[in-house]
């Protein structure tokens, strides 16, 4: 009977664990279920699934991050994107060049780009945006957010199961938000091929400060026309010294 009532208890636990992650976005691995194609970076989530239906935060403290973190996350639209689904990219001062997007092999028509004055009317248009249920993603370029914003922004993606991104373009103080995952990217050199000219395809260090639930972690990764690879560092080669023996 010990063992019987010790058996149910684990039994009853793993299902509220289950439920709990699915509710906040993780779902299991299903013969339905797709990878977004990041590789090792995603194996750092629960269940070794990327969060969809959640609000994800990318912290910028350059432009240059900012830049960084926008064509990083062209990739992750190239996926969310595929069954012809739109997404908005909302912002006052928008930091990611249209054009640029065919990269990822996505039409730039597909990303209905909102421009606003006011930090406040991005945060307003955003939380809206996550409530229609047609959209595959929304992304907004905000210079700070706290923890009651980002509140409203995920009970916004809990009902309509629509992925948002946050971009903090000028973060004072990294305070608590509800965001599922926190995301720092920063741009690497690309590698020519041998003998071609021009610039490689784009690189980024990738750096998963927060996870909730999951596994926090560093990659680097390159962008290439079969979708995210991993960065593989160069072996070091150790020369042997050769010493000149002085004649005696």
């Amino acid at each position: 009977m010990l063992m019987t009532s010790i058996a149910r208890k684990k039994e009853l636990v793993s299902r509220l664990q289950t439920d709990i992650l699915r509710w906040q976005g993780f779902k299991l691995p299903s013969a339905q279920t797709q990878a977004i194609g990041l590789g090792a970076v995603e194996k750092a989530f629960p269940n070794g699934v990327f969060p969809t239906g959640t609000v994800h935060e990318f912290v910028c403290g350059t432009p240059e991050q900012a830049a960084a973190s926008g064509g990083f996350l062209g990739g992750i639209l190239a996926s969310l994107m595929q069954n012809n689904g739109a997404c908005l990219w909302i912002s006052t001062s928008r930091t990611i060049f249209p054009p640029a997007l065919k990269i990822f092999g996505i039409e730039p028509d597909k990303v209905i780009f909102i421009d606003l004055r006011r930090e406040r009317d991005v945060l307003w248009v955003t939380e809206e945006a996550l409530k229609c249920e047609g959209l595959a993603a929304v992304i907004a370029e905000l210079r700070e957010i706290d923890f009651a914003q980002s509140r409203r922004l995920q009970l916004a993606v809990e009902k309509s199961k629509v992925t948002g991104f946050v971009i903090r373009t000028d973060p004072q103080k990294l305070t608590a938000t509800t965001c599922v995952a926190r995301w720092q990217i920063t741009s690497l050199p690309s590698q020519l091929e041998n003998g071609m000219p021009g610039v490689g395809y784009p690189r980024w260090n990738v750096e998963l400060t927060k996870v909730r639930n999951g596994n926090p972690g560093n990659w680097k990764m390159e962008w290439s026309p079969e979708g995210f690879i991993p960065v593989k560092e160069p072996v070091a080669i150790k020369v042997p010294i050769v010493r000149k023996l002085k004649a005696v």
